[in-house]
């Protein structure tokens, strides 16, 4: 009898798997075929134009990953060091409670009412205007939280079995973190990343009260920080992808907005895929770097 509900639940548990399998693939494959016809490379890395048909996705798509590397260059540092603190240094208490609290908090807040502190804070009070460095920080707060957790736990995990042995032998606390139990936690710190990128990858909401909904020309030549002219430019507006494909659906100003839209899409999911692979790829090869298997 046990044997019998023992293989009817793995049956159902199999059935589900493959039902999240084919859902997927085919949420992939419709946004893939609807919007083929548009991926040549002068729709890819061609300029908008929004008078009339024929515009490319160009400086949004350069948005969309520069504003992703800035972006992780606050939420990881940010999410390893406050998971470090909760698994390895805190101590239980008020201010324990509290921490998580207030992690749990940013965790359930709706991105529009993080964007619109956003729009106060950084854009308004910090006098920073619609600019690439407010949007930056808005999906830092959105994305801290569940950075925050996934690290937390990975390190919690990663540490059984080996802390003592580490410190047993001579090494420091630090030292221990640092060269034995992170390396260990890599591969499940390396899906916070990947999971706090696709936020970013597909954040609209935020961004629109923070980054701002103007594209401004590529000019690869003004290399500068501050120049809003520059690209590079943590200043200047940046609608990203995700933003355009909302502003193209809502306005209908183009007389080819569905196949911006659609092509744009595929774009999006297509630089989702490649990023998850590519981190899977390097956080793979950074693991094998630390725990020396081939």
């Amino acid at each position: 009898m046990e044997k019998t509900k023992d293989k009817i639940a793995t049956i159902i548990l199999y059935i589900i798997s493959s039902f999240v399998i084919l859902l997927l693939v085919g949420f992939i494959s419709y946004i893939l075929i609807k919007g083929k016809s548009a991926l040549t490379p002068s729709f890819i890395f061609g300029e908008p134009k929004f008078t009339e048909a024929g515009g490319g996705i160009g400086p949004q798509l350069f948005n969309s990953f520069y504003l992703l590397i800035v972006t992780l260059i606050f939420t990881v540092p940010l999410g390893i060091g406050a998971g470090i603190y909760l698994a390895e240094y805190a101590k239980e208490g008020r201010m324990l409670d509290a921490i998580r609290l207030s992690i749990e908090t940013m965790a359930s807040l709706p991105s529009i009412v993080v964007g619109l502190f956003g729009l106060i804070v950084f854009v308004q009070m910090a006098k920073w205007g619609y600019s690439l460095i407010a949007g930056a920080l808005a999906i830092t707060i959105l994305n801290l939280s569940s950075m925050t957790r996934v690290c937390e736990n990975a390190i919690k995990a990663a540490s059984k079995g080996v802390k003592e042995a580490s410190l047993g032998l001579g090494a420091t606390k630090w030292q221990t973190i640092r060269r034995v139990i992170l390396p260990i936690a890599m591969p499940q710190i390396l899906t916070g990343v990947i999971l706090a990128s696709g936020r970013i990858f597909g954040e609209a909401a935020a961004l629109i009260y923070t980054a701002g909904m103007s594209a401004y020309p590529l000019n690869f030549s003004n290399i500068s920080l501050i120049d809003k002219a520059s690209p590079f430019a943590l200043t200047r507006s940046a609608e990203t992808l995700a933003v355009y494909i909302w502003k193209v659906n809502s306005e209908g100003m183009l007389p080819d907005a569905s196949r911006v839209a659609n092509g744009a899409s595929a774009v999006l999911v297509l630089m989702v895929l490649i990023f998850n692979f590519s981190a899977r790829i390097l956080g793979k090869k950074i693991y094998e770097s630390y725990t020396g298997k081939r």
